[in-house]
């Protein structure tokens, strides 16, 4: 998934996908212990998917904290 993509994703869309994406993680780890993981590279695409929704998610909270701290000034 291409961080375009996901910066289109809404709130709760983006958590919804972190979970889908952390469910694939898991299961493709088991398939990774019990030798029946047909592509390898596999494991590093569902941790980079993971670690750009969790990038996505903190700017977006950066964001709001700073239009907050803009608002209160």
């Amino acid at each position: 998934m291409k961080v375009s993509e996901i910066r289109q994703l809404s709130d709760e869309e983006l958590q919804t996908e972190l979970e889908r994406v952390r469910r694939h993680l898991f299961d493709v780890r088991a398939q990774a212990v019990t030798e029946k993981l047909e592509d390898p590279s596999m494991l590093v695409k569902a941790k980079r998917d993971i670690a750009r929704i969790l990038t996505v998610i903190r700017q977006r909270e950066i964001e709001a904290e700073r239009r907050l701290a803009e608002a209160t000034e």
